[in-house]
């Protein structure tokens, strides 16, 4: 789905950079037509839950929701089984961008870790991001191996060559309604100031949306809104992690317009895989587990069997009515 501008107050310099998307709304099992509508804006927070395979995002895109986040610790850790500790590649996750985004109705964000390398790398993951379908790109500026953002003993690479790497992102993309989301993690090791600064080059460079990543109070945060939010400001909010878990109304006072939950559904997953797994291993059935399950042709249908009985309804006799007409044809 394409991504138009953004503008978040008249004299801002983000009133002329990107960030209206076309939104997908609900049919009712109809055909569904782009309106636009400002989803980035002032006074307002998109919510954006975290997505790591296709079960997830056909759930996520049923439910209706206006953008999703493909979620780097939770693919890293449904394709590959390891941890969100640079051990991906990145044709292990444009593939994954791939899948996904064809399967949602609304913009996928993505996460893109340092961009795999260097500059070089950084413009070749930009590209091949948005020619897989994501409608943004998340860049950090990690040393690499990177790790995930609210775990311990992470590194930033120095600030000229972050901000390098956000100018050859928004140089190297085709569209400019192809959003790059500059996040910085600067906040653990070197402190907010610094975190701060980072911030501000990186809007000076051409990115569309901030990411102070895990500012550790609402008064961290709100410094951030005081001091960035002539930005688009996005949050990332980890259940258990370092940023205060807050209602929608909060994060919008503390000036935020895009929330991102990367891990809210990879762990309700956990919990309801650990406690089917613990009664089937205890009582040998699955008897005990039948009101934690969901309905077995309700999901069918979200995984889009529904097609497929109508296609091969449809196409029930196509052999025989081929057959018969083979057989009326005239020998040559």
């Amino acid at each position: 789905q394409a991504l138009a501008r953004v503008s978040t107050s008249p004299d801002s310099r983000s009133a002329a950079i990107r960030g209206l998307w076309p939104v997908l709304q609900a049919c009712d099992g109809e055909a569904c037509k782009a309106e636009p509508e400002a989803l980035i804006k002032k006074g307002d927070l998109l919510i954006c839950p975290g997505v790591f395979d296709g079960i997830s995002t056909l759930i996520a895109n049923k439910t209706g929701f206006k953008a999703l986040y493909m979620t780097g610790f939770g693919t890293v850790g449904s394709h590959l089984g390891v941890p969100d500790a640079g051990l991906a590649s990145y044709r292990d996750m444009v593939e994954r961008v791939r899948v996904m985004s064809g399967l949602a109705d609304c913009p996928l964000i993505c996460d893109a870790d340092t961009g795999f390398g260097g500059l070089l790398n950084v413009e070749h993951t930009v590209k091949g991001y948005e020619a897989a379908g994501a409608s943004a790109i998340q860049l950090e500026d990690q040393e690499f191996p990177k790790k995930c953002g609210h775990t311990p003993g992470r590194k930033v690479i120095p600030i000229e060559q972050a901000v390098a790497k956000i100018k050859v992102a928004v140089a190297a993309r085709t569209s400019p309604d192809f959003l790059i989301i500059a996040r910085t993690d600067a906040r653990t090791d070197l402190g907010l100031e610094e975190a701060i600064r980072r911030g501000r080059a990186f809007a000076d460079a051409g990115a569309d949306i901030l990411f102070v990543e895990s500012p550790e109070s609402e008064e961290e945060m709100a410094e951030i809104g005081r001091r960035l939010g002539d930005m688009p400001l996005l949050v990332n909010v980890v259940e258990g992690g370092k940023t205060p878990v807050l209602s929608k109304q909060r994060y919008v006072e503390l000036g935020y317009q895009v929330a991102i939950f990367p891990a809210t559904a990879f762990l309700a997953m956990g919990k309801a895989l650990e406690h089917v797994y613990g009664q089937l291993k205890t009582n040998e059935d699955s008897l005990s587990c039948k009101d934690h399950v969901t309905d077995f042709k309700g999901f069918c249908i979200t995984m889009g069997f529904e097609h497929v009985w109508n296609f091969d309804k449809a196409h029930a006799d196509i052999e025989d009515e081929v057959r018969e007409s083979l057989k009326k044809r005239p020998r040559v």
